[in-house]
């Protein structure tokens, strides 16, 4: 934990270290911690990337997910379904669900002596995810219906080519196939007995399938496939660095969580963040005021705010628990956004992976036997880890 570059996330560097540029295409590049913060904050900024185009195209009668979504109606979602993600509700409701997938999935481990850490933490993140947004009537298979709809590469669906075509049937059969065999069960069970989760709420406001379907899969993406990998890049810092796994075995809760806070700092599941300008914004540039205009793009360079030294201090690509980061985020930087798009499920995708984490390295004998390897997913700076080995035997 010297001054070294910490990282296990190789992403594309650049030689741009300035907070604000602006790209050969006119999309506005930001990299300095103070500014990027103000931009996803801004009142005058909406949403932009992560498939809106598509989401863009949806007949209007059809309410678009809250990711989607800006303004008081985006306020006003946030604000009924705030209480799914207190931190006494998490406490109290999901704690031991945690406690108990997570043994499901280590004895998993136990028995065969070995696992891939994505499949074990994929089966912790679906768990836990589904109870809370009432995904708990699906049948079986829910694991392999996901992976197909996020695969490790996205083709681009169209109408031009038989790429396009077969990406196109492709989607919408998985749309079908998760509607089909997880939301649809949910809706009708949640029907005949309204429960205190996502989806009776959504049912409470009088949503349609499709809707619950959009909000489902949103929520999928967010809850599941963001905590499998940052559990796996986790795991990997903690087998790799004998001081960092020392400090968090034998830590408290409140000293563990620390230590993932600052690995999920160092390395952001997701590390680009766009934003369109609605008004001019007014950002602080290395010799000034600048102005963004109205109607831009604005991509958050997420990896390089959270290793902004004016922020986050000395050594910033080494991993140091604790460390004072400026500015009201919390400990883990932009990692889960800010202002009105935060993640809402920051606290549970941080309890979970302790959870899961502190009970895989109290293992006797437990180990990384291979090293993983690393895809990206370039619209959202992201990254997939595969082939990460855990194993119980001896070398």
């Amino acid at each position: 934990m010297n001054g070294d570059d910490a990282r296990k996330i190789e992403r594309e560097s650049t030689p741009d270290t300035c907070p604000i540029s602006r790209a050969g295409d006119g999309t506005w590049q930001i990299r300095g911690y103070e500014q990027a913060r103000a931009v996803l904050r801004s009142d005058g900024t909406v949403q932009a990337g992560l498939g809106i185009e598509t989401v863009e195209k949806l007949p209007a009668r059809i309410r678009r997910p809250v990711l989607y979504r800006d303004g008081p109606e985006h306020r006003e979602h946030r604000r009924q379904t705030a209480r799914y993600f207190t931190p006494r509700r998490v406490n109290e409701r999901y704690r031991d669900l945690m406690a108990e997938i997570a043994d499901n999935q280590l004895a998993r481990l136990r028995t065969a002596g070995e696992a891939q850490l994505s499949e074990l933490s994929f089966g912790m993140a679906i768990g836990v995810a589904s109870a809370v947004i009432g995904l708990t009537e699906s049948r079986p298979g829910i694991r392999r219906r996901l992976e197909r709809f996020f695969p490790e590469k996205f083709g681009k669906p169209g109408l031009t080519s038989p790429h396009g075509i077969y990406w196109l049937v492709r989607q919408n059969t998985n749309w079908l196939r998760i509607y089909l065999a997880d939301v649809r069960p949910a809706i009708r069970a949640h029907r005949r007995e309204p429960r205190d989760d996502l989806i009776s709420h959504l049912l409470a406001e009088g949503c349609s399938a499709a809707e619950i379907l959009g909000e489902c899969l949103t929520f999928a993406a967010a809850g599941m496939i963001t905590t499998r990998e940052f559990i796996c890049v986790a795991a990997w810092h903690l087998f790799t660095d004998d001081a960092l796994r020392e400090r968090y075995r034998t830590a408290d809760e409140p000293g563990r969580l620390a230590v993932l806070h600052e690995i999920l700092r160092l390395e952001p599941v997701v590390a680009r963040l766009r934003r369109r300008t609605m008004t001019a914004l007014e950002l602080t540039g290395a010799d000034g005021p600048v102005t963004v205009p109205a109607g831009t793009l604005i991509d958050v360079f997420v990896d390089a705010a959270n290793t902004d030294p004016r922020a986050v201090g000395s050594d910033p690509l080494s991993v140091r628990p604790g460390r004072d980061i400026e500015g009201g985020t919390g400990t883990a930087a932009l990692s889960f956004g800010d202002g009105p798009h935060r993640c809402p499920g920051a606290g549970i995708a941080i309890l979970e992976t302790d959870v899961f984490l502190s009970r895989l390295f109290a293992m006797e004998g437990v180990r990384m036997a291979t090293t993983p390897r690393v895809t990206f997913k370039d619209e959202i700076g992201g990254y997939e880890i595969r082939g990460l080995t855990v194993t119980t035997g001896r070398p």
